[in-house]
């Protein structure tokens, strides 16, 4: 195993998620890449909360977002031990992006969360991690 992408929305579950990828990646002295999308069909409440203090245009409050979300995620894994961090933020339909992205870096492994923030999971329970599952082109690990 060489690449470990992981895959964060700020919400439980991704932190699991980033710990697990963490672990992952020190064990097999892999090489770590954490990846924020902002998608099109719904809103995080990180991206709620960020829109109603706005006072830029929608593309610079994702990038804060975006920022603040993989700057915690870096520190998490720096202090855990992992010196090299890549980091990658996507736009549009999570799962197609993370399948992009995890394509780009030649990722071996995803290792996402089960569940996350956006507005709609309740509705489709999981249908972020079940569409990357079902169309990745490496391993997908689901963190509950």
């Amino acid at each position: 195993m060489r690449t470990v992408l992981v895959a964060t929305d700020g919400s439980e579950p991704a932190e699991r998620a980033t710990h697990f990828a963490v672990q992952l990646t020190k064990h097999f002295e892999a090489k770590l890449v954490v990846a924020y999308v902002a998608g099109n069909m719904d809103l995080s409440r990180h991206d709620i909360k960020a829109l109603e203090r706005a006072e830029g245009n929608v593309a610079d409050v994702f990038e804060q977002v975006a920022k603040q979300i993989l700057s915690r995620a870096e520190a998490n894994a720096h202090n855990a031990g992992i010196a090299s961090i890549q980091t990658r933020t996507g736009w549009g339909d999570p799962a197609e992006q993370i399948i992009e992205i995890a394509r780009r870096v030649e990722a071996d492994t995803i290792v996402m969360g089960r569940r996350g923030l956006g507005r709609l999971s309740g509705l489709l329970v999981g249908s972020v991690s079940q569409k990357v599952a079902s169309l990745a082109p490496c391993v997908v690990i689901l963190v509950p």
